[in-house]
């Protein structure tokens, strides 16, 4: 799986510019806002139909243009495809595939693309909500249904919320209220069920990469943590549907007091343990980085299994966070499949890769 070629037009801070990527390692490099990363946001794009920065596509249309086209020559899935993203702001992003008009969810498999950068270094210090993410990134590409999923579960937590902090105000909301939290069992229980097995996968790949990652014979674990209520996150949906039932039924009240939402898939998170003791509250911060590592080499290894092909990795800016041995390491595991590395101009890693260099400047492209 790889990206032959990507033309922007009218992209950030793009006019019009083309580039060939080698099928093995890329290194971009050039002085910070330049467009580094702006150029991997474009190729994250084709992978997901969405930014990894913003919610907003009108923030991806250039200053001075009406809209944006990300237009690009991929091979994947033994076969090559063209894909096609138009922006233009106040109207839904335009996709195709091959001249085939396609939804973001549908996009989801066509590239899968594993992205590292400096925030996802503090993945295991952080709150929730980004490993949260990490699954969520991850297992839209491999299962397009759960993207669809997620989309209506979202939508379901924003209008259920508006009720919950507006009903004081307009009683009659609350007429609404089961109805968008029965919405939220009945979606939550579909993505407690495909996180709880994407979960239990990097509990298997990640442990043997963070182990050789140590060099100390770290034992990671990881779990996955749910609404109390759900006694097995593997079980049926039925069943998980109205093991949620239940603890919707018991914080009902608690809702209406809090003005928040207290049941459903968005209190979900993986309890990441490094020698039995909590890595978010114990581990140091060399470890805390090794095992954020860990997990994205794991996702890498995931994709392989599931696809047969390695995802297109993204590594933004990261290798510059860390020390020696941990970039050694990671630049011997990123073989196999194709990789973009942006990087400071004056950094060494671009000579350490052996990989064709392409040199961003005020979004122009030089290779």
């Amino acid at each position: 799986m790889r990206i032959e070629k990507i033309a922007l037009n009218g992209f950030r801070n793009y006019e019009w510019e083309t580039v060939e990527f080698a099928p093995g390692t890329n290194v971009i490099s050039g002085q910070n806002a330049q467009g580094k990363t702006n150029l991997l946001e474009a190729v994250y794009m084709l992978s997901s139909g969405r930014s990894f920065r913003t919610r907003f596509d009108k923030e991806l249309v250039g200053f001075g243009y009406s809209e944006a086209e990300i237009l690009a020559d991929v091979y994947s899935h033994e076969r090559a495809q063209t894909i096609s993203i138009r922006l233009r702001p106040g109207q839904t992003k335009k996709i195709l595939v091959n001249g085939v008009k396609k939804t973001a969810s549908e996009l989801s498999g066509q590239v899968n693309a594993v992205l590292f950068c400096p925030d996802d270094l503090n993945l295991i210090k952080e709150g929730a909500a980004v490993r949260r993410r990490l699954l969520d990134n991850a297992i839209s590409q491999i299962r397009p249904r759960y993207a669809e999923i997620l989309s209506e579960f979202n939508k379901l937590y924003e209008h259920k919320t508006r009720i919950l902090k507006d009903w004081r105000e307009k009683p009659s909301l609350l007429d609404t209220l089961d109805e968008f939290s029965d919405g939220m069992a009945r979606a939550s229980a579909h993505l407690i069920r495909y996180r709880a097995a994407f979960a239990a996968r990097l509990n298997e790949a990640a442990p043997p990469i963070h182990r050789e990652f140590s060099g100390e014979g770290e034992e990671l674990a990881i779990r996955y943590t749910t609404v109390s209520t759900v006694r097995d996150p593997f079980a049926s949906v039925r069943e998980i549907y109205y093991d949620i039932c239940e603890h919707q039924e018991k914080h009902r009240q608690a809702e209406l007091e809090s003005s928040q939402c207290l049941t459903g898939a968005h209190k979900d998170d993986l309890e990441i343990d490094i020698n039995g003791r909590p890595a978010r509250s114990f581990a140091s911060q060399g470890q805390t980085r090794t095992a954020a590592l860990s997990l994205k080499l794991a996702e890498r290894e995931i994709f392989l299994a599931e696809t047969g092909e390695y995802p297109v990795l993204l590594l933004d800016d990261v290798l510059s966070e860390l020390d020696p041995r941990r970039q050694e390491f990671v630049l011997n595991r990123i073989g196999g499949g194709q990789t973009l590395i942006t990087c400071c101009e004056d950094d060494e890693i671009s000579s350490r890769t052996g990989g064709k260099v392409i040199f961003v400047e005020k979004g122009k492209i030089k290779v």
